[in-house]
């Protein structure tokens, strides 16, 4: 069973996949974006790309690391609106874990993040894996 970790900043879904075992699965695929989310048909394109993501790579569940809803680092409606294709996802299970929660088990576990991750790809592994060790 592989976990997906994602991290969404700004309008694109960063992506990274661990292993059961805590160790990165590196794929050709590290980020999608969705591009001008006014237009409905982009939404849909986006959504077409994640499923066949997920699909193709064996997915079966998906932790997100959460974004603050109000105040100085909320997220931005697109963000949002890549969550929640996310959360429609068919046949996966999705999870949201908070920042603090992905400190608390980075901190207690000091996941080691291997050189085949890119930089910012990180926040995602660490979410992968919090979610690994959580249940």
């Amino acid at each position: 069973m592989t976990l997906c970790g994602i991290e969404i900043k700004g309008s694109e879904a960063i992506i990274a996949v661990a292993a059961p075992d805590l160790t990165h699965i590196a794929l050709a695929t590290k980020k999608i974006a969705l591009e001008d989310d006014d237009e409905a048909a982009n939404v849909k394109a986006f959504a077409s790309q994640v499923a066949a993501f997920v699909r193709d790579n064996g997915i079966t569940r998906i932790a997100i690391k959460k974004r603050s809803k109000k105040g100085e680092f909320a997220g931005g409606p697109t963000t949002f609106k890549i969550e929640g294709v996310l959360q429609l996802l068919d046949g996966v299970e999705v999870t949201l874990l908070s920042p603090q929660t992905i400190n608390a088990q980075n901190k207690k576990h000091d996941f080691a993040l291997p050189a085949t991750l890119n930089k910012y790809q990180h926040e995602a592994f660490k979410a992968a894996c919090s979610a690994l060790v959580k249940k």
